[in-house]
């Protein structure tokens, strides 16, 4: 009889694995509907669909492992991070999906979560001032004008699976759409920042990539997640995670 493991599960969504498969529970059938889709679309190897039955999607295990996780030790050769780099690059190339996605929020209402967010760090006393004034302006960078590409929009590198140096798939595809592509990039390398390069490498020189952006969404990305993280009984104060992410921005 197969095992049923918990892989992550909160008050708003749950994934499970029994055997081969994944069943993940959710209570927006929309972000099941928009992964669903993306899986369909996406120009990059995607779990198998294996049935669907609301709230539940069950899809097929990937062969390999993650590169890692954030606040954990990264795996993975330089060219296995490449090749990672290579698979985003051909994802943000590929048509747009007919809708915004995480990374396609509006410049406006992106500084307004982020000015509130700063606010409530500060006030409720869950970060010093300091340190949330100094990457409230780094994250200033990532508010500027782009151009849409096919973004994941949750590209954390527990989503990404490799075998040897070889992407074999990339998972939870609900927050998927229009949007920027260094928010991915940067999403990727959150707490890796020692393979920037090797993921740049494979995602292609030929284009410039600003890497001021790509720091400004580390900041940002963290100042955001921070609260929702701690109501959600996950540790963004654990080695390695958003809290320092912020601190190596002093």
């Amino acid at each position: 009889m197969d095992e049923v493991k918990v892989v992550v599960a909160h008050s708003e969504r749950a994934t499970l694995r029994v055997g081969d498969v994944f069943l993940k529970v959710d209570t927006d059938q929309a972000r099941i509907d928009v992964e669903v889709e993306a899986m369909s679309i996406a120009p990059v190897p995607t779990p198998e669909v294996l049935w669907r039955k609301p709230p539940v999607l069950a899809i097929a295990a990937l062969p390999g492992t993650t590169l890692g996780r954030l606040g954990g030790p990264s795996t993975g050769s330089p060219a296995a991070w490449a090749a990672a780099g290579t698979a985003i690059r051909k994802l943000h190339d590929a048509p747009l999906p007919p809708r915004p996605g995480r990374a396609g929020r509006s410049i406006v209402a992106l500084a307004a979560e982020l000015d509130d967010e700063c606010e409530l760090l500060v006030t409720n006393g869950l970060l010093p001032a300091d340190l949330v004034t100094r990457n409230r302006q780094v994250a200033e960078a990532a508010l500027r004008p782009w151009t849409p590409a096919f973004t994941h929009g949750d590209l954390q590198i527990a989503h990404v699976f490799v075998d040897g140096d070889e992407v074999t798939g990339i998972i939870d595809w609900s927050e998927a759409g229009q949007g920027d592509a260094l928010y991915d990039l940067a999403t990727f390398t959150l707490g890796h920042e020692e393979h920037l390069d090797d993921v740049i490498a494979g995602y292609g020189t030929d284009i410039d990539i600003d890497l001021d952006v790509i720091h400004a969404w580390w900041s940002l990305r963290s100042l955001l997640a921070i609260r929702w993280l701690i109501e959600h009984g996950f540790d963004p104060f654990a080695p390695g995670c958003e809290v320092d992410v912020l601190r190596k921005r002093m």
